[in-house]
C-alpha cells in the first residue's frame, strides 16, 4: 500500500473539496485503480497518472507505480511530465489550426499547394485526373499521405535537423495512396507535419512558439512545453523518461518520435508536447467549457461545438478521433456521438465527452524502458469504468 498512499491522499483531498458534487462513485473508481495496478504488476507499464474532469473540476487525480525503473527506480507522482507523443496533434497542432480557421486566415477547403508551392495532388491512375489535397483532408486523415517516413533512409539522404527538406520530401516525393477526401482512412503523422508548415507559413513563427503563447500560456499550463531538455531545464526533474538509448540511459526531455526528434528537432506537428495531467485537465476544461477556462479563451464556442459534433465519413473529427476504427479507447460507456479521443504512442491518451462534461486523461510511460508495453485494453477498461462511475 505504501506506493499508492500519496495518490490516495490527493484523491481524498480533491473529493473533500468537491463534497457531494464530485460526480463520481468511488467504489466504481476503485476498479480503475485495480486495472492500472494490474497493468503495472504484469509489466505492461511502469506507472501511470489518471485524472478525471467532471463539470469543470478535476474530481480524480492519482499516481500509480513508478516514473522510471532504469537506471534507478523513482516513484510516480501526480505532477510527472509526460511525452504526449501523438496527443500533441490535438493539444498543440489542431488547436492552433482551429484558431487560424476562426480568424479566417485559412479555410478547410484551401488547397495545401496554396501554402506549400508544388505540393503534389493525387493523380487518378486510370484517367489522369488530378485531385488536390486540402487542409480538411489533413485534419481528418483522409489525405492519402503515407503514415510516416523511413527515418534511417531519410537521414542517410538528407541528414538530421532538416525540416525544410522534410516538407519538400512530403510535398513532391512521397506517394498519395488514395483519392483525398474519400471515405478512406490512413492515419499519418505527415498530415500534421504538413499542417505545421501551413501554420508556420501563415503566422511567420514556429509551431512550438505559437502554441506556447496561444494555448499553454493562455490557459496557465505552466508545466507544458515542447522539448523541455532544450527549453525548460526547470521542468526536467519531473519529466518521465522513455526508451533506453545506445548509452544505456533512457531518453528524457527529448521527444520520443524519431521524425520529430531527429528531423524536426523537437518542433513538430505530429509530436513533441510534454505536459502533466493537471495541465491537460486545464485544457480539457477549456474545451468542455466551450473553449475557455477561468476567463481565458482559446477557441470560440461555435468552433468547439463544430469540433465536438463533426464526423468525417471515416469517423474522424477535426484533428481528433471520434468513431474511426482506431477509437476503441473511448470504450462503450459514453455516447459515441459526443466523444472525442486520441492516443499517443508513448502511452498517453485523452477522452472528452461533451454530453456529460467528462474528461478521462490516462498518462502512462509504456515505452519505458524497452518499448514493449501494450495498453489498448487498459485504456478502454478505464474509460468504461469512469463512464459507469458518473453520478
Amino acid at each position: 500500500m505504501k506506493r499508492f498512499f500519496g495518490g490516495w491522499l490527493l484523491v481524498l483531498v480533491l473529493l473533500a473539496g468537491c463534497g457531494r458534487t464530485s460526480g463520481l462513485d468511488l467504489q466504481q473508481m476503485a476498479q480503475a485503480d485495480a486495472a492500472i495496478e494490474a497493468a503495472i504488476d504484469s509489466g505492461q507499464i511502469p506507472g501511470a497518472v489518471l485524472a478525471v474532469v467532471r463539470g469543470g473540476r478535476t474530481v480524480y487525480l492519482k499516481a500509480y507505480g513508478n516514473r522510471q525503473v532504469v537506471p534507478d527506480t523513482i516513484p510516480m507522482t501526480t505532477d510527472a511530465i509526460f511525452d504526449l507523443a501523438s496527443v500533441s496533434k490535438c493539444v498543440g497542432t489542431t488547436t492552433a489550426i482551429l484558431q487560424l480557421l476562426e480568424k479566417h486566415r485559412i479555410h478547410l477547403d484551401d488547397k495545401v499547394s496554396q501554402y506549400i508551392p508544388g505540393f503534389a495532388p493525387w493523380v487518378d491512375p486510370e484517367t489522369g485526373e488530378a485531385v488536390d489535397i486540402r487542409i480538411g483532408d489533413l485534419l481528418t486523415h483522409s489525405a492519402g499521405l503515407p503514415p510516416e517516413i523511413h527515418v534511417a533512409s531519410y537521414l542517410e539522404r538528407y541528414g538530421p535537423h532538416s525540416p525544410d527538406d522534410l516538407i519538400r520530401h512530403i510535398a513532391v516525393e512521397l506517394p498519395r495512396r488514395f483519392r483525398p477526401g474519400a471515405d478512406g482512412y490512413l492515419y499519418s503523422c505527415l498530415n500534421f507535419i504538413t499542417l505545421q508548415h501551413i501554420l508556420e507559413t501563415v503566422t511567420g513563427e514556429r509551431l512550438c512558439d505559437y502554441v506556447q503563447r496561444e494555448v499553454f500560456d493562455r490557459l496557465g499550463m505552466k508545466h507544458s512545453c515542447y522539448s523541455p531538455a532544450a527549453t525548460r531545464s526547470d521542468l526536467m526533474p519531473k519529466v518521465v523518461p522513455t526508451t533506453l538509448q545506445a548509452d544505456g540511459l533512457p531518453l528524457r526531455g527529448e521527444v520520443h518520435d524519431p521524425t520529430a526528434r531527429l528531423v524536426n528537432d523537437g518542433n513538430s506537428g505530429n509530436a513533441g508536447v510534454f505536459a502533466p495531467a493537471e495541465d491537460l485537465a486545464r485544457f480539457a476544461k477549456a474545451l468542455l467549457g466551450g473553449g475557455a477556462f477561468r476567463g481565458k479563451r482559446i477557441l470560440g464556442e461555435t468552433t468547439v461545438e463544430r469540433l465536438a459534433t463533426f464526423r468525417a465519413p471515416n469517423g474522424r473529427s477535426l484533428g481528433w478521433d471520434a468513431e474511426s476504427t482506431s477509437s476503441g479507447l473511448k470504450g462503450e460507456g459514453f455516447n459515441p456521438t459526443t466523444v472525442l479521443c486520441h492516443t499517443g504512442y508513448t502511452g498517453t491518451s485523452m477522452v472528452l465527452d461533451f454530453e456529460t462534461g467528462t474528461a478521462v486523461i490516462l498518462l502512462t510511460n509504456r515505452v519505458h524502458p524497452y518499448d514493449k508495453g501494450g495498453i489498448s485494453q487498459l485504456r478502454r477498461t478505464v474509460s468504461n469504468i469512469v463512464a459507469s462511475s458518473l453520478k
